[in-house]
């Protein structure tokens, strides 16, 4: 039996705890910001090192939502539920029916969707106990609109820093190479680009060296290979005071969510001359491909289109950044900010 709690955390519109000790899990849904419309964001399964490190987890997964959702122009909010439990000792389906009954005591305030450690499967069982959630169906797996958005990404930042229009002859550094960062590296590989790709998961490199030939490098190798592009693709934070100084690209531009450790990593990479694609604008591709099946019937082309938008983002933020002499993250947040309508001076 799932047993809620709700919590009162400053510059959050709803944040609920919910305990299963039968089932074996905690899980936390945050809501950030709803102004544009319902919350959108995936269910991220992890096993974390306390409640406090979960908590804030979904709060920074959440705000980023926001963030990501308004400067894609979707007519969402911005939310984000995780749940801490060890998959290898639970009832998974079980699991994932508890999850859908947390996702309904919302009454559609939050709408889910797979993410880290949640696959498509898993949200067939959070549908039977919700229809507040999203890919069952329709859009499907969002990690090839991820890849697809970031790959239009690279592009843009490639031609707006390299002036360049092609992508043949550079050398990318992809950090983890699993779902989304290993569908990047065959987009990239077609357009004759030399792949460097690190991952702690074995199973990740034999199943990408069986589709394209790249260098392995050792996880604490990636952040000094010398590359054009860097595209963190794993888990965020990883770039900070000690990763960027050792940098040897011109470009950064990920899948993975909250890069920065803090909004002061992007001034510095900003003070080195590397051009950042904020990351929750060059990895939008997979919620807005969930948004094509919202309230309509899903339109795969229409998704690919919208997507491919990214690039023009980027472009528009890269322009204003360096007009006002400002770090492209905090370009990107204020046109987010003005899109999702609050006063900020509150967070």
């Amino acid at each position: 039996m799932n047993r809620y709690t709700e919590l009162e955390i400053p510059g959050y519109e709803e944040v609920v705890r919910c305990d299963n000790p039968e089932v074996g899990f905690t899980a936390w849904i945050a809501t950030h910001n709803s102004h544009r419309g319902p919350a959108l964001g995936g269910c991220r399964v992890w096993r974390y090192e306390s409640a406090d490190s979960a908590l804030t987890d979904v709060l920074r997964l959440s705000k980023g939502m926001t963030y990501k959702n308004a400067l894609a122009r979707l007519p969402l909010g911005g939310g984000k539920s995780v749940v801490h439990a060890d998959l290898k000792k639970v009832d998974r389906v079980a699991l994932f029916e508890e999850i859908g009954n947390f996702v309904e005591s919302l009454d559609g305030r939050y709408i889910t969707a797979e993410d880290v450690n949640s696959t498509l499967e898993d949200m067939v069982a959070v549908k039977r106990r919700t229809s507040h959630v999203a890919t069952v169906g329709a859009s499907g797996n969002p990690s090839p609109f991820t890849a697809y958005g970031v790959y239009c990404a690279i592009k843009a930042s490639v031609r707006h820093t390299l002036k360049r229009e092609r992508l043949d002859g550079l050398t990318v550094a992809i950090q983890g190479i699993g779902e989304t960062g290993g569908r990047l590296a065959e987009l990239l590989k077609k357009d004759h680009c030399r792949i460097i790709a690190s991952d702690i998961n074995q199973d990740h490199i034999d199943a990408l060296a069986r589709k394209l030939d790249f260098e392995l490098a050792r996880p604490d190798e990636i952040y000094s290979a010398a590359c054009d592009i860097f595209a963190p693709c794993a888990l965020g934070g990883i770039l900070n005071s000690r990763t960027i100084p050792g940098l040897l690209c011109q470009i950064v531009a990920g899948s993975a969510n909250n890069q920065l450790h803090t909004e002061e990593d992007g001034a510095l990479l900003y003070r080195r001359g590397i051009l950042y694609a904020p990351d929750y604008a060059a990895n939008a591709g997979g919620v807005i491909n969930i948004s094509c099946e919202i309230g309509k019937a899903y339109d795969e082309k229409q998704a690919m289109q919208r997507t491919a938008a990214i690039g023009e983002t980027l472009l528009e933020i890269y322009k204003l950044s360096d007009r006002q002499k400002r770090p492209t993250n905090l370009v990107a947040n204020s046109l987010a900010e003005d899109l999702f309508g609050i006063d900020t001076r509150v967070f």
